[in-house]
């Protein structure tokens, strides 16, 4: 009997392993669906699963004719159409105009964040401004000389002493210099030297490198006023030690960012949970969580004088975090992060699933430039979104923030601390910039957007991603009202990829016999393209109407998913391409002139 109800059990639980493993496979199915928008191509899926080779945007390994990566052994060969591919399908079926934004602004430009708030929101009490997302956005694109202003001669940030600066190494020189040297732009071998303050932006990342690491890299070396500005990358040094070093030595998709980091334009840190956390002089917390009496002094001579807080024998205050304290939850890490690093270097904070799409300097460099976004389109004054962030380095505000979060037990979520902010009425201390400056569809996927549809009008996180099919609904040019855009010859190949290919020398590998596994590049750009064969057609789609305005645009997460050629996504990975690949300029028309830049590699997925 008892052997009997032994084999019951263990055919019982035989039996729940198997609904079990059914059950994770109905819902990975599910998940795939519903991030890629069609039942999952199984080859393409099973070889995402395969080794660290195969993750979105990593390096293959066989590279043929002009660095052409192979298509992975599990997509059939038949699939790629020589007539509609990666290598000859237009870019678009319009004229792109790459430098819409007209004339960088000058280093000294300052961006009057009061006067966004106002316009986009209505004031602090009266937000009836706050759902007319396309009328921010508006007033963003042809605002700029209400909203940006110089300084007088005497008060610009590039005429103050480099000594007094915010930012650590403002001048290049460790802040040594009695001036800021003199404009030199980048160069191949040279990152340029800027003629005021250099700014701080601060990514954070754990694991290996991405296309999302990579597409947020160039959209920053696309935009931005590159001699006048470092890009911190924080690896997570708790979790792996030798994050750095990994992504030095053996990341292949990172690679392509190897100059940038010899030369200083990137520069890679180890984070690590700070075991304390200096403070500036004086109480930034009007007394909160201050003991009446000290602590008698120690060994060292310090003294505790509030909940997690020390101070010295040179009466310096420090925030003292225990090991319990420490988190390692991801979500919980990335939101400390970015109030330690802005505390410490002060700039600007941005998640990896950003797209910057202006230069940020103007909002960087005025004495009051502490922001963050709103949640969306929720209406409260403590509704913050940290995505983007900006903070003065050791200011008063850091302090209040890093203290706050501390006594709630290290909670960082940014609703937590806005709400803290409200509490203690400080948070007008911290601009709430509203989502159109940074995340312009939010209001509208929370439905919450009132008036006109933004340009393009999307719905949703996922369209971004898609090409033809992306807008089933309503047309992505619902609110646009400019002129017709120019059309264009349908032609082959992107313009750029053919610049020096002979004839002679295509046409010889074209005749000569290749592997059914093996493709050139140059000969699927020199097929000729049939755009009624393609199921990812080139469309009206440009960066010029990609959020006009916008600072940047936050892709949310979705790691999985890639972009389908044609989509918005592709059409900036294509600008991006174009410009490193010295064929196109970017917003500025500027031309580049750094170092090369490999560029995105194919989705196979979508032959």
């Amino acid at each position: 009997m008892a052997k009997k109800t032994c084999a019951r059990n263990v055919f019982g639980v035989l039996q729940s392993v198997l609904a079990a493993a059914v059950l994770y496979g109905v819902l990975y199915v599910a998940v795939l669906v519903y991030q890629r928008g069609s039942f999952p191509k199984i080859a393409a899926e099973l070889h995402k699963g395969h080794s660290d080779k195969s993750h979105p945007g990593s390096p293959l390994d066989s590279l043929v004719g002009a660095g052409f990566p192979m298509p992975p052994s599990k997509v059939k060969v038949e699939k790629i159409n020589a007539n509609a591919n990666w290598f000859n399908r237009p870019e678009s079926l319009v004229v792109p105009n790459d430098n819409y934004m007209g004339k960088r602004p000058s280093i000294d430009v300052v961006a009057n964040l009061t006067k966004l708030v106002e316009e986009c929101r209505g004031s602090y009490e009266n937000i009836e401004k706050m759902p007319y997302v396309y009328d921010c956005l508006k007033f963003l694109e042809d605002g700029e000389h209400e909203y940006y202003y110089t300084p007088p001669e005497g008060e610009r940030a590039s005429e103050q002493p480099p000594r007094l600066a915010e930012y650590l190494n403002s001048d290049g020189n460790d802040n040594t210099l009695e001036v800021y040297p003199s404009y030199k732009p980048v160069t191949k071998t040279s990152m340029g030297q800027c003629n005021g303050p250099i700014v701080p932006h601060h990514v954070y990342w754990t694991g290996a490198a991405t296309w999302r690491v990579e597409l947020f890299i160039k959209s920053h070396l696309h935009t931005q006023n590159l001699p006048c500005v470092r890009l911190f990358l924080w690896l997570d040094g708790d979790r792996d030690p030798n994050a750095v070093d990994k992504m030095l030595t053996s990341d292949p998709l990172f690679a392509r960012f190897l100059p940038f980091v010899e030369r200083g334009d990137i520069i890679m840190k180890t984070w690590k949970f700070p075991s304390r956390i200096p403070l500036p002089p004086g109480d930034n917390t009007d007394g909160v969580g201050y003991y009446k009496t000290p602590g008698k002094p120690n060994s060292k001579n310090e003294s505790i004088v509030a909940d997690g807080l020390i101070r010295d024998g040179n009466n310096q205050e420090w925030l003292v975090l225990t090991e319990k304290q420490m988190t390692f939850l991801p979500v919980a890490v990335s939101d400390a992060v970015r109030f330690v690093v802005l505390h410490i270097y002060g700039g600007a904070y941005f998640d990896m699933d950003v797209v910057i799409l202006r230069d940020m300097r103007p909002l960087l460099i005025g004495e009051q430039h502490t922001f963050a976004e709103r949640w969306g389109g929720h209406p409260a004054p403590g509704e913050y979104n940290t995505a983007i962030m900006s903070l003065s380095a050791n200011s008063s505000m850091s302090s209040y923030l890093l203290r706050g979060a501390v006594r709630m037990g290290l909670n960082f979520h940014p609703r937590i601390v806005g709400v803290m902010a409200v509490k203690d009425k400080r948070n007008q201390e911290l601009h709430m910039l509203e989502t159109a400056a940074f995340d312009p569809i939010w209001s509208e996927f929370d439905h919450d957007m009132l008036g006109k549809c933004t340009v393009p009008c999307m719905h949703d996180y996922g369209q971004v991603f898609k090409s033809k099919n992306a807008f089933p609904l309503k047309d992505e040019w619902d609110a646009y009202n400019g002129p017709q855009l120019e059309a264009k010859q349908v032609s082959r190949g992107h313009f750029w990829d053919m610049r020096g290919q002979s004839e002679e020398a295509v046409e010889e590998r074209a005749v000569k016999k290749i592997s059914t596994e093996v493709y050139d590049r140059d000969i699927l750009s020199k097929a000729e393209y049939k755009i009624e064969e393609d199921n990812y057609p080139p469309t009206n789609r440009t960066m010029e109407h990609f959020f006009r305005g916008a600072w940047t645009y936050h892709v949310h997460n979705q790691w999985l998913k890639n972009p389908e050629p044609s989509s918005w996504l592709n059409v900036i990975q294509r600008a991006h391409d174009g410009f490193f690949s010295s064929g196109r300029k970017n917003p500025y028309g500027e031309k580049w002139d750094g170092p090369s830049i490999a560029p995105y590699e194919v989705s196979w997925e979508y032959t």
